[in-house]
């Protein structure tokens, strides 16, 4: 008899380890409904406090439907232009930033390429944390492959247009459109778009650096206007110019 509970509990404990390795429920979940937090919202709001300040924050959820073609364009091109081909984790791209980086190797002031994906970072935003350990990355590539699996992409690239930084306290495509333009996110241009699209992942990294922000900027609108999608992986920043760290 004891056996027999130990195995349960056993059994039991095993289930509760990989539902909060991987959150199935909830992942299920937003395919009917967008979270009414993330993780980095929560922690952001923590940090707030702890500074005095007050914690509210600036989010409006929308459908796909209310969000700028343009802006769905920039986004890819800037973030992830092989959204429609891979299944959460963009293997070419991890190559791809593997031998950059071990080309800079040695240099004085090496620059990192990250490779992660909208699904990856949305996983990242919704459940985990900016730590930057090897488990973080690990559950955060097996959380965005089942995304990947349970959610359509537009669904995907609806949630994370919804709940990625946009400020200190502004959350998501629409907050971001009125905050910034005045404007709500369907009726941004290709302008304001690439704008937008420059500040991710790292808002506070590029409004700190206007000059490499409209570069950015300038960079995204040129390429989402002339090529079609799926869009080859973007390009490297130029020589000398700033990059935000890598995700």
């Amino acid at each position: 008899m004891h056996r027999k509970w130990a195995a349960l509990a056993a059994l039991a404990l095993l289930v509760w380890g990989a539902v909060w390795f991987v959150p199935l429920p909830s992942i299920l979940l937003l395919r009917l409904r967008p979270p009414g937090t993330t993780s980095f919202i929560e922690i952001r709001k923590a940090k707030l406090r702890a500074a005095g300040k007050s914690d509210a924050v600036a989010r409006t959820p929308v459908p796909l439907a209310a969000v700028s073609p343009s802006l769905v364009r920039a986004v890819l091109a800037a973030e992830d232009s092989r959204f429609y081909l891979h299944h959460g984790i963009d293997w070419d791209a991890v190559r791809e930033a593997r031998e950059y980086n071990r080309a800079q190797e040695g240099r004085r002031r090496p620059k990192v390429r990250g490779a992660s994906t909208i699904t990856q970072q949305l996983a990242k935003n919704l459940y985990l944390s900016p730590d930057r350990s090897l488990f973080r990355k690990a559950r955060e590539a097996v959380i965005a492959s089942a995304i990947e699996l349970l959610l359509p992409k537009e669904r995907i690239l609806e949630l994370y247009l919804s709940a990625v930084e946009w400020g200190e306290t502004v959350y998501g495509c629409e907050a971001a459109a009125r905050h910034y333009f005045g404007i709500p996110c369907r009726s941004l241009g290709p302008a304001q778009a690439a704008w937008l699209a420059a500040m991710l992942p790292g808002p506070a990294w590029y409004r700190a650096r206007p000059a490499a922000h409209d570069r950015r900027a300038a960079r995204i609108a040129a390429r989402a206007a002339r090529e079609t999608l799926p869009l080859a992986p973007f390009p490297a920043e130029p020589e000398g110019t700033d990059e935000p760290p890598a995700r």
